[in-house]
């Protein structure tokens, strides 16, 4: 949600620079969008809408925007609409600081008060307005730039990753507390962004900036301090992924690219982790749990159910929790082990959560895709899911490879299980096959026009039947809802109609999958379509309307195959109805509030 992109350096091409930084940071979801540049005074282009209405307003403005240093920003809006006023970059009066801004000041009416008692002049709804009139008066009182700065944002409370620029200073100045934020080292210039791929085509060279630093770039150099200013000495870290990995090579949409993409990801995944000669599976992490609790929030919840289940099934006790809850009401820890599932790593509720369960002494695990994000950082330790940069809002190659991740986990507190091992050996090639065969399309045809949709499962399928249905209203914008299949019948029953296609996940030809046919007749017998995804090891095809095949294997990888079917089922109807589907309304890839 919103991003940051600054740069110092790239003389006569830092406007270009940082619209390019803008269009990498698209994914993460935004409403407006802006630039600032900075010489001898700041001057300011910024519009509501897409990245196109700023290049427009850009290629159509009187004044020429130039200097060596300069911020951008998308909005993700909180306080106030997406209006041109509400986007960043925000000024003081003397148009002469500009500030962009990701989070929130839970202070800002305060400050507003104060500052417009004191003659200040807002012009916008934004908590972030309040930074650069700070900023303002610090310099008025006679501070040096980098002093002012610091002083306005000691006064400051709440989540931000700040960036500042002020008229005839050559340098970028910035800090963060709950709000990732990355410096880019180039030959010829310096970057800060709230994600690497806002500058990865200029450099592979990046330093994570940590809570409660300070950074400052300029064309030739950088630095980053603590609170009290002092210089910390930071690594510096090499991006192993190249560039193009965030194009669309020539997919209509990341999100199919994506999860085209799943095959390669779960090798990643799964690369010097398994051995299926002697049954072992080696982690990266020390994982010898008594107890585990996970916490994560949306797709990555789904996929901490999944992991759950796994841990429940290997005879460890676990439990999943909504980050978002865990962190108001954290239930007792003793000795657990804390898991935190993240994609970004940055997920405000999940970060929360951690440190709750740090604060209680419990030991923590962060299972991420982001090398250096906050949650890999802070915890104890960190098991990387390797799904390489995802793009889309909406998760998918993230989610397979998370799960594939946990099922290691899993594995690797038994005495080895040879079966689960060739199963996720087999795994990359068995979702090429469903890739391949889908007939996920028709089915979207058949049934784009339905009232609302169902998705139901037993044991590990109803994670991925949760995960379906939220893949599904994300970006169809339909209603869309999962189930415990043994759920149906106490109370949602009363929505099925006719109209309201049920998609059953029934794998195997046990228990599960007979009490999930049993649910699967109570549907039909109230005229629901049925839309079965199986393996065809059990009987429920005979009772389907369409059936979405997925190759025979392992109970835990069956389970991971049908969500491949269902993640198209969301895409194909998504296109035919002409929704947005890398960026849907209203949502953020990273949501770093809570």
């Amino acid at each position: 949600m919103c991003g940051i992109i600054g740069c110092a350096g790239h003389e006569g091409r830092t406007l270009d620079t940082l619209v390019h930084g803008l269009s990498k940071l698209e994914y993460r979801g935004y409403d407006s969008a802006g630039v600032a540049l900075s010489g001898s005074d700041v001057q300011v282009e910024k519009r509501a809408g897409e990245l196109d209405a700023l290049r427009d307003a850009l290629a159509e403005s009187e004044t020429d925007l130039a200097g060596s240093v300069g911020i951008g920003h998308t909005r993700w809006s909180t306080h106030g609409p997406p209006t041109d006023a509400n986007a960043h970059p925000h000024r003081d009066c003397t148009g002469e600081v500009a500030v962009v801004h990701n989070g929130i000041i839970e202070n800002y009416q305060e400050l507003r008060d104060r500052l417009t008692d004191n003659g200040h002049t807002f012009r916008s709804d934004t908590d972030t307005e309040v930074v650069p009139h700070l900023i303002e008066e610090r310099l008025m009182a006679g501070d040096d730039p980098e002093t002012a700065v610091r002083s306005a944002i000691e006064r400051i409370d709440g989540s931000y990753a700040i960036a500042v620029v002020i008229a005839d200073v050559d340098r970028v100045f910035a800090a963060r507390n709950d709000s990732p934020l990355v410096l880019g080292i180039a030959e010829d210039a310096h970057f800060l962004a709230s994600d690497v791929p806002a500058f990865r085509e200029f450099t592979d060279q990046v330093v994570y900036i940590d809570d409660g630093e300070f950074a400052v770039i300029e064309a030739d150099g950088w630095h980053v301090t603590d609170a009290t200013g002092s210089l910390v000495d930071k690594p510096v870290h090499t991006v192993e992924w190249d560039p193009e990995e965030t194009g669309k090579s020539g997919y209509d949409h990341f999100m199919l690219k994506e999860i085209h993409e799943q095959p390669r990801a779960l090798r990643q995944c799964l690369r010097e982790r398994v051995n299926e000669m002697d049954g072992k599976v080696s982690v990266d992490v020390d994982f010898a749990p008594e107890r585990v609790q996970f916490v994560a929030c949306g797709t990555s919840y789904h996929a901490a159910l999944f992991g759950a289940q796994l841990l429940q099934q290997s005879g460890i006790p676990a439990q999943a929790f909504l980050a978002s809850e865990y962190a108001t009401a954290t239930p007792p820890i003793g000795d657990d082990l804390v898991v935190g599932v993240t994609q970004s790593g940055e997920t405000a509720d999940t970060l929360s959560a951690l440190r709750e369960a740090r604060r209680r002494g419990a030991r923590t695990l962060a299972v991420t895709n982001v090398v250096g994000s906050t949650a890999a950082r802070e915890c104890d330790q960190a098991l990387y899911v390797r799904a390489g940069p995802e793009i889309g809002v909406a998760a998918t190659k993230t989610f397979a490879a998370q799960v594939v991740a946990l099922t290691l986990l899993a594995l690797s507190t038994g005495d080895g299980d040879r079966d689960a091992i060739g199963a996720l050996r087999k795994l990359p090639g068995n979702v090429q096959a469903v890739l391949d065969e889908s007939t996920a399309r028709e089915v979207a045809e058949e049934y784009v026009d339905s009232d609302a949709f169902f998705f139901i499962g037993r044991g590990l399928s109803y994670p991925v039947a949760l995960e379906g249905a939220l893949k599904f209203k994300e970006i169809t914008y339909e209603h869309a809802e999962g189930f415990a299949a043994g759920e149906l019948k106490h109370g949602p029953l009363a929505l099925v109609t006719s109209e309201t296609p049920v998609f059953a996940v029934v794998t195997g030809d046990g228990e599960q999958a007979r009490k999930t046919i049993g649910n699967v007749k109570e549907v039909e017998a109230r005229d629901a379509p049925v839309i079965a995804v199986t393996d065809g090891q059990s009987d429920v095809e005979r009772y389907a309307d369409h059936v979405l095949r997925i190759p025979a294997g392992e109970p835990r990888t069956a389970a991971m195959l049908a969500n491949i079917q269902l993640q198209l089922v969301a895409y194909h109807t998504a296109a035919m109805l002409g929704r947005s589907i890398d960026k849907p309304r209203n949502l953020a890839k990273s949501v770093t509030v809570e």
